[in-house]
This record gives C-alpha cells, structure tokens and sequence, in this order.
C-alpha cells in the first residue's frame, strides 16, 4: 500500500466512525512509541507475586499458578472464538487444536511444580494456604461450563434420570460439589462456601447463556456432513480426552506426590474429586463408543 493509500484508508475509516481524521493524526504524531514493557505491563505482572511465608519454594508455587491462570484464559479466548455464528468446520478444528496445545502445555508442565519445590518446603507453607485451594479457579469452571452440556458435569452418582433444566438444583449437583459438600447433611466446608459466596451467582448465568452456546451443543447443531468431518472429530475427541484424563491425571500425580494420602489444603477427598475413573467427566459423550466410556480412566492408577 502507497503513503497516499494508506492515508486514504485512514481517512475513510475514520470518516466512517464520524471522527476528523485530522485529529488522529495530529495525536499520532505526537504519541510516544510503544516498548515492549508498556505493551506487555511486565512491571505489573511481575509485582503479582507475593508470598506469605519465608520459604523460597512458594514462589514457585504462587507462579506456577499464575501461569496455569493464564493459559486459562486463553483456552477461554479461544473458546470465544468458536461460539461465533456460522463458524466453518475448519475454523472450528483449529480452535479446538489451539486450545488442545494450551492443555498439553498444561499436562507437561507439572514437572516444573512437581520437580520443582522441596517437600518439606511445600508440607510448611501449604499449612498457610487453608482453606484455599486449586479447586477454587473460576476459569476452570467457566472452561467446562463452555464446552459441555450441564448433565456432563453432574455428580456421576446422581446423573441417571437428573432433570438439568434446573440451573440452581443443577449447580448443586456438580461433580466438584463432592469436594466441599456432604450430600447426606447438605452441609458445605469452608472451601466451597467461599467459592460459592465468590462466584455462584456469576457462574448461574454463564450456564444459563451458554446451554445452546457450549461446543457440544454447537457441534450437534452443524449439518451432518460437517459433524462427520475427520479433522473436526478428531480435534473434539482429541480436546475432551486432554482436559479430562491426560491433565487430570498429570494434576492427581503431582498432589501424590507431595501429598500422599493427606487432605487438600480445602479439606477435599481430592484423589476422588479428581480421578477420571471416578466421575467419568466427558464433555462430548456421543462421539466415544461404549467401550471407551465404560473404561475412561481404568488402569491409570
């Protein structure tokens, strides 16, 4: 494009906004140049770190976290991206494939805590973190809440004949209630009563708005033809079986190994809550065959 072009295309653009170009100009001029600190806030970022003991190891652990939350919003950025209406069978696969990576990156990187902080570091300052928890990460909620209809996320225990129309009673029924919820008395620990004073009423409407918006739901909707498609099928199977059984267990292994059998720092039956055999969390169902979902998990241990 020629200077006169591109002056022109700045013209009309913003012509078309109503605004006098003249302006814009005259302010470029006399903007400073971007850097790569100013783009990117790494003072900002980097000033989000702060530890709550004087063990060195925590900030391994506080970064490491951080990092997961941000690979969480790219996942949920990408997400964005597919509930676009009318989005091609290609552009649905490549999206998936991104979001794919992002929880590859996320299944390998669990050395970097797992091999990367002292145990007897770890066991002194997890003391200080209770009852916080991984468990309370919205993100990761708002991820599964995005990719699959809500009966998928029902405690296994009480999803045969569960009516998920029921947004509250649904949400009651999580799978992940099982960390923080005694279903005989009804009463909640600490962990998920602050998640749920936090969070629930926000995560009541995101269910709401994306029962015909999330992936499976998009998926099923496509013409068959473009269901049938090799790349957009593999991309799905490929996507449900990274986040519910390759990260899950790569997570389950890392807590093993520095917790045993003890209690998450919330006070959660963890290796339960988490393990893929126990709750068989799959987000697109109908594109394993029987035997497949009937050993999701096995033989993992």
């Amino acid at each position: 494009m020629t200077r006169e072009e591109l002056l022109k295309a700045i013209d009309e653009k913003y012509q078309a906004m109503g605004q006098n170009p003249d302006v814009h100009l005259s302010g470029l001029l006399h903007a400073e140049p971007i850097t790569y600190w100013d783009y990117i806030q790494v003072e900002a970022l980097l000033g989000l770190q702060v530890k709550r003991t004087n063990l060195p190891d925590e900030m391994v652990f506080i970064m490491y976290h951080q990092i997961n939350e941000l690979l969480f919003k790219m996942v949920q950025w990408e997400l964005g991206q597919v509930q676009q209406a009318g989005i091609s069978t290609a552009k649905f696969a490549m999206h998936l494939d991104r979001i794919s990576r992002y929880f590859d990156m996320l299944s390998q990187s669990f050395s970097i805590m797992g091999d990367g902080m002292e145990k007897e570091q770890y066991m002194k300052f997890r003391d200080t973190l209770t009852p916080a928890s991984g468990f309370q990460s919205a993100q990761y909620r708002f991820i599964e809440f995005a990719s699959t209809d809500i009966i998928n996320l029902i405690d296994r225990r009480f999803r045969d004949g569960f009516d998920s129309s029921d947004t509250e009673n649904s949400f009651e029924h999580m799978y992940w209630q099982a960390a923080g919820k005694n279903y005989h008395t009804g009463e909640k620990n600490a962990l998920l009563r602050n998640f749920e004073t936090k969070y629930k009423a926000e995560f009541l409407g995101f269910i709401d708005r994306h029962r015909d918006k999330n992936l499976w739901h998009i998926y099923r909707s496509l013409p068959e033809n473009e269901r049938s498609d090799e790349a957009l099928v593999k991309a799905m199977r490929h996507y449900d079986y990274t986040v519910n059984v390759t990260w899950v267990m790569a997570h389950l292994n890392a807590a093993r190994k520095y917790l045993g059998n003890a209690e998450a720092t919330g006070g959660s039956d963890w290796q339960k809550y988490m393990h893929p055999k126990y709750q068989k969390r799959i987000f697109f169902p109908g594109l394993w065959s029987e035997e497949e979902l009937a050993q999701w998990g096995q033989g993992l241990d």
